[in-house]
């Protein structure tokens, strides 16, 4: 992938992006990510893989006795084809399989198993290490990658980030109730934040960012001042 901003030889700068669901970690990382020349690293869409594998292999995405056994079945990658991220399981491309409701709340169960945790660390620390990186998730800035040079915090209100999930499902052409996407965002906010295993918080040293009442290029706008200047030690 053609980078923008050319990186010194032999260095790798990475920046965590942490946030609840919804909050539109994704798109604005990204497009972030873009305007920087680093790579993006979606690591939910690990955690979704894992939960898809979990879910067609009939097991109950809560129960570490049922998942623990089928990692060592599986092998989780991610590659780019044009600067786009594609999962894959066992060499199958899911990336479209992904982001259905109901792997998003097995994406949080599973995600609150240990052995899970652990099994996708390395990846995401490697990734880190070999590439200048912008990567989101829940415990980017506070396990993933403690020491990266930029953390920021992005979230939304509830109500904002249902509705934004909601329009999102719609314009795919999928049934939707914005009710109870509303619902389904608080239950996994609370099993996020209440997890015992890397629960999501704030770390200290991270910016936060609240993209309420922001549009898609205000918040991308935003994000990127931020870490260009946190870059430049302003």
């Amino acid at each position: 992938m053609k980078r923008k901003d050319s990186q010194p030889k032999g260095r790798t700068t990475a920046i965590a992006i942490d946030g609840p669901a919804g909050a539109g970690k994704s798109t604005i990382a990204w497009r972030a990510a873009e305007a920087l020349g680093f790579l993006y690293v979606d690591t939910g869409s690990l955690y979704r893989a894992i939960a898809l594998f979990v879910l067609k292999s009939g097991v109950n995405p809560s129960s570490p006795a049922e998942v623990c056994p089928l990692l060592k079945t599986l092998t989780v990658a991610l590659n780019y084809e044009n600067g786009n991220q594609k999962v894959s399981i066992n060499g199958e491309d899911v990336t479209g399989q992904i982001r259905s409701a109901e792997v998003s709340m097995a994406a949080s169960k599973v995600s609150a198993i240990p052995e899970v945790r652990k099994y996708l660390l390395a990846l995401q620390r490697r990734l880190a290490e070999e590439h200048s990186v912008v990567m989101d998730g829940r415990d980017i800035g506070t396990v993933v990658l403690p020491n990266a040079r930029v953390k920021i915090f992005l979230t939304a209100s509830a109500d904002e980030r249902a509705r934004r999930r909601y329009e999102e499902m719609i314009g795919k052409g999928m049934k939707a109730d914005y009710e109870e996407v509303l619902s389904d965002l608080k239950q996994r906010d609370y099993k996020d934040e209440h997890r015992a295993i890397s629960p999501l918080r704030q770390a200290e040293d991270a910016v936060l960012i609240d993209t309420t009442g922001n549009t898609l290029e205000q918040s991308v706008a935003e994000l990127t001042h931020i870490i260009r200047s946190r870059l430049a030690g302003k």
